[in-house]
């Protein structure tokens, strides 16, 4: 039985506190009206940053017909509109923060429920010894889920400005989002959240049960329950990650689509999913525990690393190649506003999601080598991280973005929420599924 050290106890709940402090001060520090904003604009062009980038309005949905300088904005209530439009830049930026963290942490665990359920579907032989630690990773998918359904239910409330189908000013003007208001309606969209966090939730309670209740089983009832539950669930995971990621992500952009979009999101968080039980198997190895995890089976999980990696790539370039190359204006805009207002975030993301794993993992011995991939791992999380700050913050913030107290403050607390509740659930359970009927080819798996 693995126990849960009091030094990690005492860090994680560290960072919790840390990051709920940060989380405060980001919510309290915000502009609260335009005389915040105007001083906030005066004090950045005296400070010789005070070119108004109209180039933001794109992202909330207006047209693409920003002055070329700030001094032509001459019309008092088109002056007082831009005032509005960023401070509800500057108030959204606590709240995109927190989104991100959070549904960044919640779909990593997601994708560790995929590829166990893909591992039960299989008959995997290779992976049982490893099925604990991925069902101690998802122990965190209910904190993940109310968390993020509570926010999803206050942008509903209008609490911010994050998605703004949800502002019936704005439907009633803009008739492209009028046109969507059937699907992209707050009632609709929060039963459909609703549905889709329960629907992985009771997976991922049956699941774990009956893989604990196989230890005690004296025939292999409870591992074709767990087969035939797990191939239902990867329906209905394959059909709700679809919609999860138009509803949740894509719809911040409501002018914008693209059919590449449900494979995209979920290669990122398959892919960090992938090394997250890599990372939690090599820091349980390292404290003596697993003793039957080889470095096959760390091998293999490099592979997948790797694998999903080139993956992601191929699915970033087809999404951007193509839109570029048709040229339309309606798609363009949106990888416009990503290259000129977040170039580094956007472009670093494909040097920490691509570049960097396939240089290190391209190599066979280096997938075998411990401080490689927790490095290599650290990298592709911090990367994928960056893709969904990506995705979400130009909708939210525009070009009032910066990492700040707000965003490190967000990763912090939901890191230390991970890791509390990960590795209790890991201290609460056999480490090893003793009556798994692959668990002898699984502990005698070399490659």
């Amino acid at each position: 039985m693995y126990t849960f050290s009091s030094k990690l106890k005492t860090f994680s709940i560290i960072l919790m506190a840390v990051g709920l402090l940060g989380i405060g001060y980001g919510f309290l520090t915000a502009p609260k009206d335009i005389h915040e904003v105007e001083t906030i604009l005066a004090s950045e062009s005296h400070e010789g940053h005070g070119e108004v980038k109209h180039e933001t309005s794109e992202v909330a949905g207006e047209s693409h017909a920003a002055a070329e300088n700030h001094n032509e904005v001459k019309d008092a209530s088109e002056h007082n509109e831009h005032l509005t439009h960023v401070l509800h830049q500057l108030q959204n930026k606590p709240w995109a923060a927190l989104y991100v963290a959070c549904i960044f942490f919640l779909l990593v665990t997601m994708g560790v429920l995929a590829f166990y359920a893909i591992q039960q579907v299989a008959s995997a032989g290779w992976s049982p010894v490893l099925f604990r630690v991925m069902q101690g990773i998802t122990a965190y998918l209910p904190w993940g889920s109310v968390i993020f359904f509570v926010i999803l239910v206050l942008c509903g409330l209008h609490f911010n400005h994050m998605f703004i189908w949800l502002d019936p000013e704005v439907v009633a003007h803009d008739k492209l989002i009028a046109g969507k208001s059937g699907y992209l309606n707050f009632p609709f969209w929060i039963v459909r959240a609703g549905i889709f966090l329960i629907g992985w939730n009771v997976y991922r309670y049956y699941s774990a049960k009956n893989c604990l209740a196989q230890d005690e089983s004296k025939d292999d009832s409870f591992y074709k329950k767990n087969f035939n539950i797990s191939a239902m669930f990867l329906v209905f995971f394959i059909v709700s990650e679809s919609i999860m990621s138009w509803d949740w992500i894509l719809s911040i952009d409501p002018h914008w689509f693209s059919t590449l979009f449900g494979w995209y999101v979920f290669a990122s968080f398959f892919v960090s999913g992938i090394t997250t039980i890599c990372m939690v198997t090599l820091y349980l190895k390292s404290k003596g525990y697993l003793e039957h995890v080889n470095t096959s089976h760390i091998h293999d999980l490099a592979k997948f690393m790797f694998g999903f990696s080139v993956f992601w790539t191929y699915l970033w370039f087809s999404q951007f190649m193509l839109i570029w190359y048709a040229n339309i204006p309606e798609e363009i805009t949106y990888f416009i506003t990503r290259i000129q207002l977040y170039n580094l975030p956007f472009f670093g993301a494909v040097v920490m999601n691509f570049l960097f794993p396939i240089l290190i993992l391209i190599n066979t011995d280096f997938k075998r080598i411990s401080w490689v991939l927790v490095m290599a791992g650290t990298v592709i999380l911090a990367g994928h991280y960056i893709d969904f700050f990506n995705m979400i913050m130009p909708g939210t913030v525009g070009d009032r973005w910066f990492i700040g107290v707000s965003e490190i403050a967000s990763v912090l607390f939901f890191l230390g929420l991970f890791i509390y509740t990960v590795f209790t659930a890991l201290s609460k359970s056999p480490l090893l599924p003793k009556r798994n009927p692959f668990i002898e080819e699984s502990k005698h798996f070399h490659y």
